[in-house]
C-alpha cells in the first residue's frame, strides 16, 4: 500500500479502509495489519469485529461494535436479551448445511457463539457475552438487523 491519500484525504479514510475489507474477503484473509508512520489499522474477519486506528498519541477505536448487548427484561426478572451489535443480515448457522448455533433450550456461555451478522460481507461471530439458557429467538435467517434489535430472550 503506498502512501497516497484516499478522497477524504486521509491514509487510512474510509475508502481505504473499505477496499481493505474487500481485500480480506477475496483473498480469504483473517488479518490485516498495516501502518504508516504514526498510524496504524488492524482490521480483523471473524470472531468478535473491530477495527482500530493507532495514531501518534495512543489507540483511537473506529468501531464501538465489539460487544454484544444484552438488556434485563422488565417481564421476567430473570431474563436477558442479546441484541444485535451493528447493522447487517442476522444467519444462525455457520452454513446453510449446518445445524444452527443454538436453539431453543440450550444452555450457553459468555463465549459461546450464538449467531452470525454479516455486515459490508464480513461475517461476524456474536457471541452471547452472558450465561444463560434459550427461551426465545426472534429473528430468522436472512433477516435484516439494526443495532440493539432483540435477536435472543435468556432465562439467566
Amino acid at each position: 500500500m503506498s502512501n497516497e491519500q484516499d478522497e477524504s484525504g486521509e491514509v487510512f479514510g474510509i475508502a481505504r479502509i473499505r477496499k481493505l475489507m474487500e481485500l480480506l474477503r477475496e483473498f480469504d484473509l483473517n488479518e490485516i495489519d498495516l501502518q504508516d508512520a504514526a498510524q496504524r489499522i488492524r482490521l480483523k474477519r471473524g470472531g468478535i469485529p473491530m477495527v482500530s486506528a493507532m495514531s501518534a498519541t495512543g489507540m483511537i477505536p473506529a468501531s464501538s461494535a465489539a460487544a454484544t448487548s444484552t438488556t434485563k427484561s422488565e417481564d421476567d426478572k430473570n431474563a436477558v436479551f442479546i441484541k444485535s451489535p451493528m447493522v447487517g443480515s442476522f444467519y444462525s448457522r455457520p452454513k446453510p448445511d449446518q445445524p444452527s448455533f443454538v436453539k431453543v433450550g440450550d444452555v450457553v456461555a459468555p463465549e459461546t457463539v450464538v449467531c452470525i451478522v454479516e455486515a459490508m460481507k464480513m461475517f461476524n461471530e456474536i457471541p452471547a457475552g452472558i450465561s444463560g439458557k434459550i427461551v426465545e429467538v426472534y429473528v430468522k435467517d436472512g433477516d435484516a438487523v439494526d443495532v440493539n434489535k432483540p435477536l435472543f430472550k435468556l432465562a439467566v
